[in-house]
């Protein structure tokens, strides 16, 4: 466990599954309401989380009260949006804040962890990808110092849905 700036950092256990569950579904809802087409509810279930447990990480993160605020995954590889890369990047994706309950600023603290115990590992860049038609969350990343190093016009969902995502890439002090 970590303590940042209040808040409780951890990884994710197979008892948490259903929490992310829930926490994926509340941000997919969160988007749709705002007109943003990216995630949608009930896309991701319990086995996803799991899995993604066992080939990389999952993070939640508590608030002082023990309630989860946000929570994110970090793969070692992601070959289906960047191809074939050698071992200096972590890949964060589904970057998740519980809205209801979150303080100010936790996606970034979140994003902040991530590159944090991307560095840990000794690996140089933070990768994330941005779907193309989310200028919002692009922008976003951007002014977390991402800086876009290409697209992937033909990611392919679980659904067999094909959308195009930007690439963005921030070098991390190691």
């Amino acid at each position: 466990m970590i303590i940042d700036d209040g808040l409780l950092f951890r990884p994710a256990g197979e008892k948490d599954a259903g929490t992310l569950v829930k926490l994926y579904d509340g941000a997919a809802r969160w988007m749709l309401a705002r007109g943003i087409e990216q995630w949608k509810p009930g896309e991701k279930d319990a086995a996803h989380f799991r899995d993604r447990m066992r080939d990389g990480e999952v993070w939640l993160a508590e608030d002082g009260d023990g309630r989860i605020v946000g929570g994110y995954e970090l793969w070692w590889s992601d070959e289906e949006a960047w191809g074939v890369q050698p071992p200096v990047a972590g890949y964060v994706h589904r970057l998740m804040v519980e809205r209801e309950a979150a303080p100010a600023g936790t996606g970034m603290r979140l994003l902040v962890h991530a590159e944090r115990r991307i560095a840990r590992t000794g690996r140089e860049r933070a990768r994330l990808d941005c779907v193309a038609t989310n200028p919002r969350l692009l922008a976003y990343y951007r002014s977390a110092g991402y800086r876009i190093v290409g697209e992937c016009p033909h990611k392919e969902a679980e659904d067999g849905r094909v959308y195009g995502v930007i690439l963005l890439e921030r070098r991390l002090d190691v």
